[in-house]
């Protein structure tokens, strides 16, 4: 049994000092620049990704990391790695360039391709996710005490249904179209950045999320985990559960963050 929670606390800290960082520049007039995909780079990127680099090789020296903003690591040699932690030291760069708080840091650790632990950190309202394989998942805002989270039982007349802040589009839509023409029911859509989307499947908020448009690994492993252990979890089209790094990229397929059911969501796609 690997005694994963014994990182717990340290990567908690770890995850609210790259927060701690983001603000210092969500604070400032930062610039904006793009990446060759198009997608936004700050300084607060930049900044968090360098804590929670230098934090996590003197936390576990012996524990490769990959983060969206590190270099290119060939597949070859990621792919042959048991143990890795897994970062997006910033999640929701268009959320923080709008400045609407919905934005995370993500630290997950992964062993043999499954997420077994994950925090998700929002520094704006200092709200804290995390789980840890066979721990359960948990919930904490601010100074409160953290107390265990749940993913809810499935109302086919209720739908509650995540959609991206800064990614929703017809094939949500056509999603949601769909669900009401099959079932009758109309779904309820809750708008929300990043990987607090899958949290709010974590902690019973929505009954599923579907990312119907490409993520990548970093994006959705630390929640996975924090969803795994609230009972749901992310799965693709077929109902197979999302694996990390196995292949040559690091692009997620479509996939539902859901209660965990066999419910087959892709029927409304």
């Amino acid at each position: 049994m690997h005694q994963y929670h014994e990182y717990l606390n340290s990567v908690i800290t770890i995850a609210k000092q790259a927060g701690a960082a983001i603000m210092q520049v969500y604070a400032t007039d930062f610039s904006v620049e793009n990446k060759s995909d198009n997608s936004p780079l700050t300084k607060a990127d930049l900044a968090a990704h360098d804590v929670i680099v230098k934090a996590l090789k003197q936390l576990t020296p012996d524990i490769p990391v990959l983060s969206e903003e590190s270099e290119h690591i060939p597949a070859q040699e990621r792919n042959n790695w048991p143990l890795y932690w897994l970062i997006d030291p910033l999640d929701g760069t268009r959320e923080f360039v709008k400045r609407n708080g919905e934005f995370t840091v993500n630290i997950a650790l992964v062993h043999h391709h499954v997420s077994v632990l994950g925090v998700v950190y929002a520094p704006v309202t200092e709200l804290l996710y995390y789980g840890v394989a066979g721990q359960g998942a948990f919930k904490q805002t601010k100074h409160h005490a953290p107390y265990a989270i749940h993913t809810k039982s499935l109302n086919i007349e209720k739908i509650v249904v995540a959609g991206s802040r800064s990614h929703s589009d017809h094939k949500l839509q056509q999603f949601l179209t769909n669900m009401h023409i099959k079932t009758g029911a109309t779904p309820e859509l809750i708008h929300m950045g990043s990987s607090l989307k899958i949290c709010l499947v974590a902690d019973g908020t929505v009954d599923v999320y579907p990312r119907i448009g490409p993520t990548s690994e970093w994006d959705t492993a630390a929640a996975h985990c924090v969803l795994s252990e609230a009972g749901g979890d992310i799965v693709d089209v077929s109902g197979a559960s999302l694996r990390y790094n196995t292949k040559q990229s690091l692009l997620n397929p479509t996939f539902f963050a859901t209660v965990k059911t066999s419910f087959q969501w892709s029927e409304y796609l």
